[in-house]
């Protein structure tokens, strides 16, 4: 069976490795800022580090051992210091929040698909996290890591759709509002104009959209009835 990056030892025979696995974590995520993960190369790493490439696999196996360690690296970077309130959906949406930020951060992390066997060190620590946030909750553990799964896939979603609005312009997304709404009031479309008034009246308007989604999808699942 084929060790995890995580499993293998560092360095081979010979002398001692001059760079660390961060590095190699580090090196990727620069050229993944800017180019995106198709600028991800083994050799563009070791270029980067001043290495042979050969010398680039005394750390990792090859692009998916770099992919795993980029993961984890940026993983670390969601805050789960922050203490635990006791109220599950309070914390979990809070977690949430904090893991969209650095998705909007790191828009190449949306090129990955929500998988649970992409674990490192510090995502197995998020999922811990998130899991003693639901301590409370009496739900059976399955449920609760699918519960998790629904929170990654919301991350990504609501952070590819911030960064696209952040891409558009304004004419543009004042042109599509204006359109939605026209079209819902030319008389086809009763349902859809009638939830339109309803959002415009500020009866249903929350401050984060994200938010309001995720709690309302949590409180669902999580629900022990």
């Amino acid at each position: 069976m084929h060790p995890t990056v995580w499993e293998r030892v560092d360095g081979r025979r010979g002398p001692a490795p001059s760079h660390t696995r961060n590095d190699v974590a580090a090196a990727a995520i620069e050229l993944a800022d800017d180019g995106g993960l198709p600028a991800v190369s083994t050799r563009r790493i070791a270029q980067k580090l001043g290495v042979s490439q050969s010398a680039l696999y005394r750390y990792v196996s090859g692009r998916d051992d770099v992919l795993d360690l980029m993961v984890d690296a940026v993983a670390g970077e969601i805050d789960l210091d922050i203490p635990l309130r006791g109220k599950p959906i309070d914390d979990l949406t809070g977690l949430a929040t904090r893991a969209k930020n650095v998705h909007v951060r790191y828009p190449w992390l949306l090129d990955f698909p929500v998988e649970p066997m992409r674990a490192g060190p510090r995502s197995i620590d998020f999922l811990e996290y998130a899991l003693r946030a639901m301590a409370p909750v009496e739900v059976p553990g399955p449920v609760k890591l699918q519960a998790v799964a629904i929170l990654n896939t919301l991350v990504q979603q609501f952070a590819r759709a911030e960064i696209g609005a952040g891409m558009a312009s304004q004419e543009r997304r004042v042109a599509q509002a204006l359109f939605l709404h026209k079209t819902a009031h030319d008389g086809g479309h009763p349902n859809l104009a009638a939830a339109l008034e309803i959002r415009d009246s500020g009866l249903d308007q929350p401050v984060d959209l994200f938010e309001s989604v995720l709690r309302r999808v949590l409180e669902g699942f999580l629900s022990p009835d």
